[in-house]
Formats: structure tokens, C-alpha cells, sequence
């Protein structure tokens, strides 16, 4: 059958990204403490397109997702990225798999067990080189300092938001990441409390107040010291329990791996 998409384009204009978007897969990831674990992904893949090209094979990124969908991790992106490009006869190739991770947690009194969820993404380009970075969204408890100063009882409280993105040249685990993000709230996040467990996260918390600006500080004094990034952005967002607003904070810093 003809080859359509294969044809000639000439009207001289390369295109940076083609591809598919979106496209809901199951997938195995590592565990630090399973090994392996099961999760559904979002996958984006995309390829450069010459301007001499009208189009690309889309059918062909998902015959090469599916050859690795039994392991999505550090050690197989560039794989995956290398048979897309050579596939596809492209100069450049590039990844996003986004998926829920979920960590088994234990409630820091009672003891009882139960499952959290994190928002994971992981995201490769390979051109010249390969590049591979990381995304995790931490949910954590802060305290407001200010408000804890200068109330004679109590003081606000709310959810926060954690999210750090790390350029790696390594494997790093993603526990790892969540481990620092919750470090640097003022508690961290319970699937399941009684009420011995909600009295130590709130004592906890009161004394240990953040300001978002206390978070980004603490989570980047914390990833300075891991090994394996190149570089680093680290946010925090609090959903403002009193006030109309929300409270953010942003750093982004270069290292060494």
C-alpha cells in the first residue's frame, strides 16, 4: 500500500515534535520495597519531523511502548528512545510517562498501614545525548509560623503541595524524593490515622511551622546533598486555610551528579 505519510512536503517547514499523546497503558515500575509495581500511565511520544517529510508512522511508537511496557524505569527510557528514533529515521526522540506511585505508610502511633498515592512523571529526550529528568508531587501538612507567634492558642494550618523536578544522571529512587519533599513540610501525610495518630501529627506540626519559603529552603538544602542530580526545581504550594489565596515558592539550582 502507498506510503502517505512517508511522502515528500514542500513547504519547508521542520517540526520540532510529532507524535502520539496520552495514550493510557499499563506499565511496571520499580519498588525500593517490592521490586516491581503495577501502575497505569499516561505515555506522550514524539519524534523530530524534516521538513521534507509530510508525516510520521504513529502506529510505530505504540509497537515500541509495547515491547517495554514490562519495565518503564532509568535503565530502559533510552531504549525505548533509541528504537523510536531509529524506527522512524529522526534525529530526536522524546518520552513523558505519567503515573500514579503508590508507598505503603505506616501511621506514626497506632502502627496501622495503609496506601498513599504520588503523581509521578518521568520525562527523556534523546538527540546528541540522553536526557532524563523526574517529577513528583508531594502532598504535606504546614503550620504558619507567623500565625503560631502571635496567637495565644492554636494557629493556621494546611495542605501543602511539594512538587520537585530533577535532572538525574543516575538511577534515583523515587522514594527518595518523596522521603525529602515530606522532611521539609511541617508533618508529613497519613492514609490512615486513629486518633493517637492525629494528636502526634498535630502536635507534630505546631512544632515544627513552615512558611512555604522554609519548605523550597529545606527541600534544597536536602537534595544539594543527593547524589545523582544535575540539576533541580523544587515547589511549594500551600492551600491557604484563611486566606483567598494560595502561598508559593520556587528554587531552581544546578549541581553536580
Amino acid at each position: 500500500m502507498k506510503d502517505v505519510q512517508a511522502g515528500p512536503d514542500y513547504r519547508g517547514m521542520p517540526i520540532e515534535k510529532v507524535g502520539i499523546r496520552n495514550i493510557r497503558y499499563p506499565i511496571t515500575v520499580r519498588d525500593r520495597s517490592a521490586e516491581r509495581q503495577h501502575t497505569v500511565a499516561s505515555v506522550s511520544l514524539s519524534v523530530n519531523l524534516p521538513h521534507t517529510y509530510r508525516g510520521t508512522h504513529m502506529s510505530r511508537f505504540v509497537e515500541v511502548l509495547d515491547r517495554h511496557a514490562s519495565e518503564v524505569s532509568y535503565h530502559t527510557l533510552g531504549e525505548i528512545l533509541g528504537e523510536i528514533r531509529g524506527s522512524l529515521n529522526a534525529e530526536e526522540s522524546h518520552v513523558e510517562v505519567a503515573f500514579p506511585y503508590f508507598v505503603r505508610r505506616r501511621a506514626p502511633v497506632s502502627g496501622l498501614e495503609a496506601t498513599m498515592s504520588y503523581d509521578c512523571t518521568i520525562s527523556a529526550t534523546l538527540a546528541g545525548s540522553l536526557e532524563i529528568a523526574a517529577r513528583v508531587e508531594v502532598p504535606v501538612h504546614t503550620l504558619c509560623p507567623c500565625s503560631r507567634e502571635i496567637s495565644s492558642v492554636s494557629a493556621h494550618n494546611q495542605r501543602g503541595l511539594v512538587t520537585m523536578t530533577v535532572g538525574m544522571t543516575r538511577f534515583v529512587w523515587i522514594e527518595d524524593l518523596i522521603g525529602i519533599a515530606e522532611e521539609s513540610g511541617s508533618s508529613p501525610l497519613y492514609a490512615l490515622m486513629k486518633r493517637e495518630d492525629e494528636k502526634f501529627v498535630t502536635e507534630q506540626a505546631y512544632a515544627n511551622p513552615r512558611f512555604v519559603e522554609d519548605v523550597v529552603r529545606e527541600a534544597a538544602l536536602r537534595l544539594d546533598r543527593l547524589s545523582g542530580l544535575r540539576w533541580y526545581t523544587v515547589e511549594a504550594e500551600n492551600f491557604e486555610s484563611i486566606h483567598n489565596h494560595s502561598a508559593y515558592a520556587v528554587i531552581t539550582r544546578r549541581k553536580d551528579g
